[in-house]
């Protein structure tokens, strides 16, 4: 009988798969492998067991690999975030540039020129303009902690969720993902909690006070931060947000949501505004974009520039083109290739975001520019086309899932010249750009490194009218 479960012993970790994962093989079988990397020997618990391949996470590391390295984050092996600290970061981004090559290839199925090298990230700490933080009474406890003798209080945590476990959060006293103010707040408002008998969320019993810390730190310097609370205390929040006015006076927007439902997304509700204009100015080139505490931007602002400008580089334009934005969020792509473009339509499916587009566009005095929104299958029909005109270039940035089928189906229909696909997925990338090669030949191929020590990465593709 097949074993569904079991430990494999000394096992020698061979390559890299995707996704952050190595590999290894053992009886034929690939064996895909979590927390090892390429030349590890190690013990891996095998969670999931198939006829020609099987899963599981490194328990135990016999014998390192030389490339690894010390990861620099106390919380590195717990924390779900930064999981490739132990990789040197040119090895990060090799693996990253083959993850790309081997999906164009197996998904995609089309003819491919050569793969520009990855544009890799100047600083690999400090990166991120956002970040969130969690309260809650559950704090993970680590697997030494538990074994250990004392009786150990379940108590308060503040930080991320532990991967998979949806009510457990680790106590984060260190981040290196942004700047070191992001510390300073989330350790003194920890400090003020405790002095004062806060209480931290119960995501089981929906009880509780505290419930997260939002901070959205722009290039600009401006600090926005955004506290949500389980009810509304008027004393006790006064007290708090002046605390941290004291502790932190680089804080240029300070807000605080009440959110009383069952789950932590604050999209239908509404942020107060405690202190400061309740949002932050952001800036990509000379452009300046107006991002509130529930707009979606960039979490990496300076390798957001290097994307945005090869997705201008790709779409060559000379000043006559009309640019046709798709899934164009806040309008940041749009008005960012604007200068070179005759005209930008931006479509996009949630109405806020639009009414964020069109005040974006409005602040950087950009008038060749229009927003709608909708769906792009349902807008862009006939006459829509006779009224703003037909594309010369397409730019379409989905979310992780890709395009739909129908939209893929509507660009073949649509025929532009050119078509400038970012994405921050290359698998269902690759299998869009499958179904696009009907028409379409890919010309160029660049992958980016938005998120260094994790396994994401972003890619601009080109692809020309046959």
């Amino acid at each position: 009988m097949k074993r569904k479960k079991y430990l494999l012993e000394k096992i020698e970790v061979t390559g890299y798969a995707a996704e952050g994962k190595s590999l290894a093989k053992q009886d034929g079988k690939v064996i895909f492998i979590e927390g090892a990397v390429p030349g590890d020997i190690a013990d891996v618990f095998v969670s999931k067991n198939k006829k020609d391949w099987a899963e599981g996470k490194a328990t135990h590391i016999h014998h390192y690999s030389k490339e690894r390295v010390e990861p620099f984050c106390q919380h590195f092996g717990i924390c779900g975030g930064c999981k490739w600290q132990m990789l040197p970061y040119q090895k990060q981004l090799e693996y990253k540039q083959q993850e790309v090559a081997q999906n164009f290839r197996r998904i995609g199925k089309v003819e491919l020129p050569e793969m520009l090298p990855i544009v890799g990230a100047d600083s690999t700490q400090h990166y991120r303009n956002k970040l969130e933080f969690t309260f809650s009474n559950k704090r993970y406890l680590t697997e030494k902690e538990i074994k250990g003798d004392g009786i150990l209080p379940q108590e308060n945590a503040l930080g991320f969720h532990v991967p998979r476990i949806f009510d457990k959060i680790i106590d984060i006293q260190e981040c290196y993902l942004m700047d070191d103010v992001n510390n300073t707040i989330r350790n003194s408002v920890r400090d003020f909690a405790k002095e004062n008998n806060y209480t931290y969320y119960d995501i089981r019993q929906h009880t509780g006070w505290l419930r997260n810390i939002i901070i959205r730190l722009c290039s600009t310097g401006e600090l926005m931060v955004n506290i949500c609370l389980g009810y509304e205390d008027e004393i006790e929040t006064k007290k708090l947000l002046d605390h941290l006015l004291l502790k932190v006076p680089s804080i240029t927007t300070l807000l605080y949501t009440i959110n009383t439902k069952w789950n932590d997304s604050i999209y239908d509700l509404t942020p107060q505004v405690y202190f400061g204009k309740g949002y932050a100015a952001e800036k990509l080139e000379e452009f300046t974009f107006k991002i509130g505490p529930k707009s979606f931007f960039q979490t990496n602002t300076k390798q957001a520039e290097k994307l945005y400008t090869i997705t201008r580089d790709f779409a060559g334009l000379t000043g006559s083109e009309t640019v046709y934005d798709l899934y164009c969020g806040t309008g940041s792509i749009g008005i960012f290739v604007s200068k070179y473009a005759k005209k930008v339509i931006g479509v996009e499916v949630i109405a806020e975001a639009i009414e964020d587009a069109k005040e974006n566009a409005a602040l950087n005095n950009i008038t060749h520019a229009d927003f709608f929104a909708g769906d792009v299958i349902k807008i862009c029909d006939d006459t829509f086309f006779a009224k703003h005109g037909r594309p010369d270039v397409i730019i379409t940035d989905p979310p992780r899932a890709g395009m739909h089928e129908k939209l893929t189906a509507k660009l073949l229909e649509i025929a532009a010249p050119k078509i400038v696909y970012v994405s921050c997925n290359t698998a269902t990338q690759a299998r869009d750009i499958g179904l696009l090669s009907e028409k379409y030949t890919v010309e160029k191929i660049q992958p980016v490194d938005m998120f260094p020590h994790t396994h994401h990465i972003e890619c601009v593709v080109l692809l020309t009218l046959k």
